[in-house]
C-alpha cells in the first residue's frame, strides 16, 4: 500500500472510481493569489483531489504577475490492484488590479506539462500531456480572511494518443484564505466541467477539493 494517509487513501477511491480504460485529466487545485502589490511572494503547498500541488507566485510589478504550479500524484487500490501517478508542472503570467477599498481582479494564463502513468482495471495508461490555461479571478483581501472565486479554462493535450482531440474545461473554483497576516490556512472547492466529452477519448475528474497553507511576504495590507 503506497498511499500514506487516510486521506490519500479517500481520495484514490474517487479517483479509481471516476476512471474507465482511458487516461483520467486530473486538475489541479488553482493558484488564486489575489496579489496586491509589487514584489509580493506567495508560497503555498496544498493536498487534495490532485495530490500534492505546491504553488508560487510574484508580483514583478503593480500590476503584472508571474505563478508556478505543480501537482503531484500516487495512488494505488489494494482491492483491485489500479493505480494512478501523475506529474505536472506550469507557469503562468498575468495582469492583476483592485476596484474598491479591498477587491482584487486578475487574470492568468499559461502552459504546463505532465505524464501519467496509470492502470485502471484492466488497461493502462502512460502519456504524456500539454496543458493550456486562463485564469481569470474576482476576489477580496483583508489580514484576516481572502476569498475569490476563480473561472479556469483550459485545453488538454494528451500527446501520445493517436487521433486524440483537445480536451475543453470550464472550472469554476471558489477559495477561501483564513489566518492572520503573513500565514493563512487555504481551502479550495470547484468543479470541472467538460465542453466537448463527446469528442475525446479520456475521462476527467470532476472535483476539485484541497485543503493547505500559505506564506505571504512583502504584502501591504490596505
Amino acid at each position: 500500500m503506497k498511499l500514506q494517509t487516510p486521506v490519500y487513501y479517500v481520495l484514490g477511491i474517487i479517483i479509481l472510481f471516476f476512471s474507465s480504460c482511458a487516461p483520467v485529466y486530473i486538475p489541479n487545485t488553482s493558484n488564486t493569489p489575489l496579489l496586491t502589490n509589487k514584489k509580493e511572494v506567495q508560497a503555498s503547498i496544498h493536498a487534495g483531489t490532485s495530490g500534492f500541488d505546491p504553488q508560487f507566485a510574484y508580483a514583478v510589478t503593480d500590476h503584472m504577475g508571474i505563478m508556478l504550479n505543480g501537482s503531484f500524484l500516487n495512488s494505488t487500490s489494494d482491492s483491485t490492484d489500479s493505480y494512478h501517478k501523475h506529474k505536472f508542472v506550469e507557469a503562468g503570467a498575468g495582469y492583476y488590479s483592485h476596484f474598491g477599498t479591498r477587491g482584487k481582479f486578475e487574470t492568468f494564463a499559461g502552459v504546463g506539462f505532465g505524464k501519467i502513468d496509470a492502470l485502471y482495471w484492466l488497461s493502462d495508461s502512460n502519456v504524456s500531456f500539454t496543458r493550456y490555461f486562463i485564469q481569470p479571478s474576482v476576489g477580496i483581501t483583508t489580514k484576516v480572511v481572502d476569498a475569490g472565486l476563480s473561472t479556469r479554462i483550459v485545453i488538454v493535450n494528451y500527446n501520445q494518443i493517436s487521433t486524440s482531440v483537445p480536451g475543453v474545461f470550464f472550472e469554476p473554483i471558489f477559495t477561501l484564505k483564513a489566518g492572520y497576516d503573513h500565514i493563512k490556512a487555504v481551502g479550495k472547492i470547484g468543479f470541472s466541467f467538460s465542453m466537448n466529452s463527446e469528442k475525446t477519448n479520456f475521462d476527467n475528474q470532476p472535483f476539485i477539493l484541497s485543503l493547505g497553507i500559505q506564506a505571504n511576504f512583502g504584502k501591504i495590507f490596505r
